[in-house]
């Protein structure tokens, strides 16, 4: 499910949490479904429930996951993703973009790209 690089300047949490937040967009989680418990997957992992249980609630504070006391994490509908987080990632994209204009890809080539993330991409 995860791996982790340990060679990752990153804090582990970080990379559990953006592991999961790319399973989630690319469509391997689904809507309503149920993740290990934070215990299962930080002994799968081998690491400290505590960076599971924090990876959890970033996600579940950008809009990923939810829980249900008692039950468990769970996908979130991906309409949840709140605001600043798409701002975010908006500015990133406009950097980007701009670099690889600079950089002499065609607008074009640019906008084929995002037509075949839409067409892949799980709605």
């Amino acid at each position: 499910m995860l791996s982790l690089d340990y060679r990752d300047a990153r804090p582990i949490y970080e990379q559990v949490r953006d592991g999961l937040r790319r399973l989630v967009v690319t469509g391997a989680l689904v809507q309503g479904e149920k993740l290990p418990s934070v215990r299962s997957m930080a002994s799968s992992l081998a690491i400290n429930p505590n960076t599971i249980q924090r990876a959890y609630e970033a996600l579940e504070a950008e809009g990923y996951l939810y829980s249900v006391p008692g039950k468990g994490s769970f996908v979130a509908e991906h309409t949840g993703v709140d605001r600043a987080r798409q701002d975010s990632l908006l500015h990133t994209f406009d950097q980007t973009a701009a670099e690889l204009l600079y950089l002499g890809v065609a607008g074009d080539a640019l906008c084929a790209r995002i037509a075949n993330l839409k067409g892949g991409a799980a709605q």
